[in-house]
């Protein structure tokens, strides 16, 4: 069934290409590794050491995180460009250059200045590493090759804006586009003319740099697809306010609104994340040319791409820019308002989207989620996420689904980028509800909530935010009775309690284990629910780094600080993650073994 659906779809081209086969792989952040030879964060030679991991477990696919050049805080989904790389990443080992005396002296002052140890990365590395390549640079003369200049022309499309708008953003130490002077902020040509002719030296170094880091990156992924492993990307659909790709073509975006996602049981007030909508009018105007060429860029590091908040296409949460900001996501709207619209445009954007590369297109179709977009994604033969906590029959058993019951154009998997880790998930988070929510409905419908939540909730398994239901709440009535409130006045509250109560203690029955029930986590518990992840129906299977080491107990505790971002916060813990052990030493471990044969035996190839 999977195969007629895939093989009929507009993305046939692309299946044929990867291969029609259920498929393993992992969720490999790189700023989370490194090796023996890291110089302060992972960088483009510890990504093939990547790859090595992942064939030694039987992982076919490696995904990472956007790529693209950070902004101030660091966030992978808030960067600088939507087509330029990251300079962090980049390997001195690795560089292209005619001559050069001083590498070696750089990369010992840069290990001594910034070991690559600890929990978490010391981002401070990039304006090292920028100093010294600057003077790697120089050493050049102006003499560079002709791969280079060919380089230049072949994606003027994004370069010449890009490296103008760094060259600028550094001219007013760091100050948003918004923020300059007039005559930069809304691009008048004869001052930024004169401006290019004035920082020629900056504007060819910034230029020089991205080649160095698309070199190097086309060269990781030759890499991996000899070792029979595919890179998958992620295309943030959204990209900052303060990007050169808003700079320079603003009438793409509705700079009066900020995109975000309604309330939901995670986030009580929503989220508001900062970046502007898409004025999809103008780019249709444009034949998506803006689109269009991000994708061909991206065909020269990945096989396969994810399409970050796809539901956005088809219609996303946009909240006035001049809202206050502590009201987070509540006061928005979905755009386009009517729904009538929302199939439409999704489709003609993905189809766009499909036919514009070679690259298998994946999505994240997380959150709230119009019924229109899993149909649209099946259609074309675009696989979305199933993500293991959040696949539950939620109007009638509510559930946990079985594995063989998810969807076959899909990736499964246990956690997110933006979630707790599973075995936090399963300690802290399972059978519970969000505390900020639920007061926020206890207000609303004028209950007392620090009353009530003696009542209601232990007081022994909740903490971090999150409630849990006390065992005698175990029906309907109850909960109403405690709460004086008759239940068509209840609907949201009813619905949180019928999704969680007692959810942990259905999964653990579902899990099949011959152990008494466990309200710590352990790796029993974790082995076994990853298990019957890889038995799931979807085509690919990708687990977090951070899942797979908690499989094979090379994590044990700290679950809660063991995480890649918190969504809402903005902490230097986020985006910055270090992995305990180095690539060498998983590599040496017994992991691999593990992950090999758990996976094997699930049915999946490699």
């Amino acid at each position: 069934m999977i195969m007629n659906d895939i093989s009929n779809s507009l993305s046939a081209d692309k299946w044929k290409m990867i291969g029609i086969n259920k498929r393993a792989g992992m969720l490999v952040p790189l700023f989370c590794f490194y090796s023996k030879n890291s110089l302060g964060i992972g960088d483009f030679s510890d990504l093939n050491l990547v790859v090595d991991f992942a064939k030694l477990c039987a992982n076919s696919i490696v995904q990472l995180l956007p790529m693209n050049e950070l902004g101030m805080n660091f966030c992978p989904y808030d960067s600088l460009s939507s087509f330029a790389l990251e300079p962090s990443y980049i390997s001195f080992r690795d560089l292209s250059v005619n001559k050069t005396t001083v590498i070696n002296d750089f990369m010992n002052k840069l290990s001594q200045e910034i070991p690559v140890r600890g929990e978490y990365v010391d981002y401070k590395v990039k304006d090292l590493k920028l100093k010294f390549l600057k003077l790697i640079f120089q050493e050049q003369n102006g003499i560079f090759s002709s791969d280079y200049k060919l380089f230049k022309q072949d994606y003027k499309y994004w370069l010449d804006d890009f490296c103008l708008f760094k060259v600028l953003k550094n001219f007013h130490n760091g100050l948003p586009w918004y923020e300059w002077p007039q005559q930069f902020k809304d691009r008048n040509p004869s001052a930024l003319e004169e401006f290019k002719q004035e920082n020629n030296t900056d504007l060819e170094f910034q230029s020089w740099l991205q080649w160095q880091l698309y070199r190097q990156f086309r060269k990781c992924k030759e890499y991996a697809n000899k070792k029979g492993v595919y890179l998958k990307g992620d295309l943030p659909i959204l990209v900052s306010r303060d990007s050169a790709d808003v700079w320079a073509k603003r009438r793409f975006f509705k700079l009066y609104l900020s995109s975000g996602a309604p309330v939901d049981m995670y986030c009580a007030k929503g989220q508001r994340w900062g970046t502007p909508p898409y004025n999809w009018k103008n780019i249709f105007e444009d034949d998506y040319q803006i689109i269009r060429n991000r994708l061909i860029y991206a065909e020269n590091f990945y096989d396969m791409i994810r399409l970050d908040h796809v539901v956005g296409l088809f219609r996303i949460w946009s909240i006035p820019f001049d809202e206050p900001l502590e009201n987070e996501g509540i006061n928005g709207f979905f755009d386009p308002v009517d729904e009538s619209l929302w199939a439409k445009q999704g489709r003609d954007i993905l189809s766009a989207m499909i036919s514009s590369t070679k690259m298998l297109i994946c999505a994240e179709d997380l959150g709230t989620v119009p019924e229109v977009c899993p149909v649209v994604l099946e259609e074309l033969g675009i696989p979305g996420n199933d993500v293991q906590r959040w696949k539950k029959d939620w109007l009638v058993t509510h559930d946990f689904l079985k594995p063989e019951n998810y969807r076959g154009i899909a990736v499964s998997m246990l956690s997110t980028h933006d979630t707790t880790n599973w075995f936090a998930w399963w300690e802290f988070e399972a059978g519970t509800v969000d505390e900020r929510l639920f007061e926020r409905l206890c207000i609303e419908k004028n209950i007392d909530f620090v009353n009530i939540k003696e009542k209601l909730f232990s007081k022994n398994l909740s903490g971090n935010g999150r409630l849990r239901w006390q065992d005698r709440i175990d029906s309907i009535d109850k909960l109403c009775e405690y709460l004086s409130k008759p239940v068509d006045e209840l609907h949201q509250i009813v619905d949180m309690y019928l999704n969680s109560f007692r959810e942990k203690e259905k999964l653990f029955s579902q899990l099949g284990l011959n152990i008494p029930y466990q309200e710590k986590c352990s790796r029993d518990i974790i082995t076994a629910i990853y298990k019957q992840n890889l038995k799931a129906k979807s085509i690919f299977c990708i687990q977090t780094i951070i899942d797979i080491l908690y499989v094979g107990a090379l994590l044990k505790d700290k679950a809660c600080i063991n995480r890649i971002n918190t969504p809402g916060v903005i902490s230097l813990k986020n985006w910055s993650l270090l992995l305990p052990v180095s690539i060498e030493d998983l590599i040496a471990s017994d992991l691999a073994d593990t992950i090999k044969e758990t996976v094997f035996s699930s049915g999946r190839t490699f």
